[in-house]
């Protein structure tokens, strides 16, 4: 029998998955859980794993890894899609496929699958990231290859092979999550004028509810990358978790965003990102003294070409490499801290500080003339004014 690494949960459909490859397909299955943050007991999944029919299941804990070598590279580059999603699940999915990939290679195994739906992003970013690390690998994507149509014929598959099926009512949302962020979609979110309940949030607070008094901290950055709360150093993993926390306290990082997908339809999400949020405004508090003005300019250009590469599933593509090191390079002289305060849904920048500021205060003083030569500013005008009185003499 031929191996096949599966992408596994625990949850329904991936346990459905794996039979129907067992039986169906005839593979010898290997699940396979990757532990990012999520926060699940995953404790219980080898034995469940054996339970529904596979030979092997492998738990891999990755969160220092993603934090360190997916998350940071994404935050250094500023990276928003669409002006507003943070990229949670998306830059989670290479770094699972890629952790899949080492365990087929490691197990001998022939192919890959993964539960991911015919309609969503996530089968893009499985295979764009097996086609960039293991082309040779075969893969099986059940949700559109199998006969199964209905979440009533999935449930009826379940019931004639004895897999646990939830007796409780169906969640009202499907939801993703890891270190980053937690997000819903589905339900009653699949109309976009309805609002989300509020006890569907799990990593925050409501604004309203969050204390009344105000949460004051300090990141401190090292080339580019956060490397303490408070004066505290933590690692990657660590540093997320703590904002996370404190973010989630205080009502921040909520997000309700209607993106346009992959595969060409609009999606609407609603997302949790407590700690992701923190680091974007205390990044671009620390960039505004460090970073020179036309180095930034070109940031904000190639900052939504970089964004759409991660959300199409090419963080292994070339163009993404190229880039990252451009964004790594632009992102270099941040070092220093970064003053925040937390209150009722809104981050605060109230101070920055860095070992390399290009801020003088000697220069931009308004009580002082600190080198600068108010005259010189009369030729700058005349010149950059010139364009201007040539299209008016034109126009007469």
């Amino acid at each position: 029998m031929s191996k096949v690494v599966l992408a596994y949960s625990g949850g329904l459909d991936t346990s459905v998955i794996l039979k129907w490859l067992e039986v169906e397909r005839g593979y010898e299955v290997i699940a396979y859980a990757a532990d990012i943050g999520q926060k699940e007991e995953l404790g219980g999944l080898p034995e469940k794993a054996s339970a529904t029919g596979a030979v092997k299941c492998v738990v891999s804990d990755l969160r220092e890894e993603f934090a360190r070598d997916f998350i940071f590279p994404m935050l250094r580059a500023g990276a928003v899609y669409e002006d507003r999603y943070l990229l949670g699940t998306s830059i989670a999915r290479p770094l699972i496929a890629k952790e899949q990939v080492r365990i087929a290679k490691a197990e001998g195994a022939e192919a890959v699958s993964h539960g991911a739906t015919g309609k969503g992003n996530d089968q893009v970013r499985f295979e764009l990231t097996y086609a960039a690390l293991a082309p040779e690998l075969k893969v099986v994507a059940p949700w559109r290859e199998w006969d199964i149509q209905s979440r009533a014929e999935l449930m009826a598959f379940a019931k004639k092979y004895g897999i646990p099926v939830p007796v409780t009512a169906a969640k009202p949302y499907s939801s993703d999550r890891n270190l980053l962020h937690i997000s819903f979609e589905g339900g009653k979110l699949e109309d976009p004028w309805n609002g989300p309940d509020e006890d569907m949030f799990l990593l925050s607070v409501s604004p309203e509810n969050a204390p009344d008094s105000p949460v004051e901290l300090e990141i401190g950055y090292e080339n580019g990358n956060p490397v303490s709360v408070n004066g505290e150093n933590l690692s990657p993993y660590d540093l997320i978790d703590r904002l996370n926390r404190l973010g989630g306290e205080n009502g921040i990082g909520r997000a309700d965003i209607v993106e346009n997908r992959i595969t060409g339809m609009k999606s609407r999400g609603v997302y949790e990102t407590p700690g992701g949020t923190i680091l974007h405004e205390a990044r671009i508090a620390l960039e505004s003294i460090t970073t020179d003005a036309e180095v930034a300019t070109v940031r904000r250009e190639l900052m939504p070409r970089y964004a759409g590469l991660v959300y199409e599933g090419n963080w292994f593509a070339p163009e993404r490499e190229l880039l990252q090191k451009l964004f790594d390079e632009a992102a270099s002289p941040l070092t220093g801290v970064v003053r925040l305060k937390l209150y009722k849904g809104n981050v605060t920048v109230t101070g920055r500080k860095a070992d390399k500021s290009l801020y003088s205060q000697e220069v931009a003083s308004f009580e002082e003339d600190g080198g600068y030569a108010h005259s010189d500013a009369e030729g700058f005008i005349r010149l950059k004014g010139l364009r201007l009185k040539i299209r008016n003499l034109l126009n007469r």
